[in-house]
Order: structure tokens, then sequence, then C-alpha cells
């Protein structure tokens, strides 16, 4: 019973190392941007978006579409980089036994 025993607490430590790892996800963030800069999103490891800066050259009345356009871009961008180091650091705690997209 003993290597049942091993495996049910590496299990457990897995399991409370993933949740610590998470907790600090929510505490990193990245950047996305836009337009050259013009438009960038702040996200956290955990796809929330915290901030939004929209440079007032690019509000333009008559343009909606493109300031829509450039908006979704900086988010996409910034959600695609908190994914990579969400995934970065999932495969430093794991070794990477697990595929992406599992945390």
């Amino acid at each position: 019973m003993t290597g049942f025993q091993d495996l049910m607490r590496q299990a457990q430590e897995m399991r409370e190392r993933l949740q610590r790892l998470q907790e600090e996800l929510g505490d990193r963030t990245v950047e996305g941007s836009a337009g050259g800069g013009m438009v960038v999103v702040v996200v956290n490891g955990r796809q929330e978006l915290l901030d939004l800066r929209i440079e007032k050259e690019v509000v333009d009345p008559a343009d909606i579409g493109m300031l829509r356009d450039l908006v979704r871009a900086a988010v996409n961008d910034a959600l695609s980089r908190s994914r990579e180091m969400a995934a970065a650091e999932m495969a430093k705690l794991t070794g990477g036994i697990l595929p992406p997209g599992t945390f």
C-alpha cells in the first residue's frame, strides 16, 4: 500500500502547486496592443481584462469600425500572450506531462 499512498500524496502536492500557480497567475499581467500601440490591453494570467487604453487619435466617430477592430486585435493579442504565459508556467510545474489547454 505504500506505493499507492505515495501516489496519492504526490497527487495532492501537485493539486496544491496548481492552485498556487493559478493564484500567482492572477497577479501577473501581460499587455497586448494594436495600431502601433494606439490601443493597449492589459490582462492577467487568468485571462481577465484589467485595463484598456485608447489613444484619442484613433477615436474617429466616422470610423467606429476601425476602433472596434483595433480593440479586438489588442484584446486577442493580450489573451494569446496570457495563455502562452500560463502554458509556460504550467510546463515548468508539470514537467510538460499535461497537454496544453489542460490548465
